[in-house]
């Protein structure tokens, strides 16, 4: 079955241990309704560089990544079904970049 990236872009460090503790039990139910389809929950990333020939950018790029996933799914329009269901997506607080890893 094909893998894609969940690309995440957006979203917001909770301000309260009560905010971190909704939005935690929110991503758990979605991966939980995703069930065996999520390879590699991942995880939030830190500050993003940019690596390119004319050197080193510390800024992200034009849109940097917030976290990323790793999931099966049958095709694209599987994944981006799934990936409509994310926190950051429903709460309008960032989006998801859907990619597929092509296999090599």
């Amino acid at each position: 079955m094909p893998k894609f990236v969940f690309a995440y872009h957006g979203g917001k460090m909770p301000e309260t241990p009560e905010e971190g503790q909704k939005a935690m039990a929110a991503w758990q139910a979605w991966f939980a309704d995703m069930g065996a389809a999520v390879l590699d929950g991942g995880n939030p990333v830190g500050q993003s560089y940019t690596v390119a020939t004319g050197g080193v950018a510390d800024n992200g790029g034009a849109n940097p990544i917030s976290g990323y996933s790793l999931v099966e799914a049958a095709d694209m329009d599987a994944a981006i079904s799934m990936a409509k269901g994310c926190p950051m997506v429903v709460q309008g607080t960032g989006s998801v970049e859907v990619a597929q890893a092509i296999e090599m």
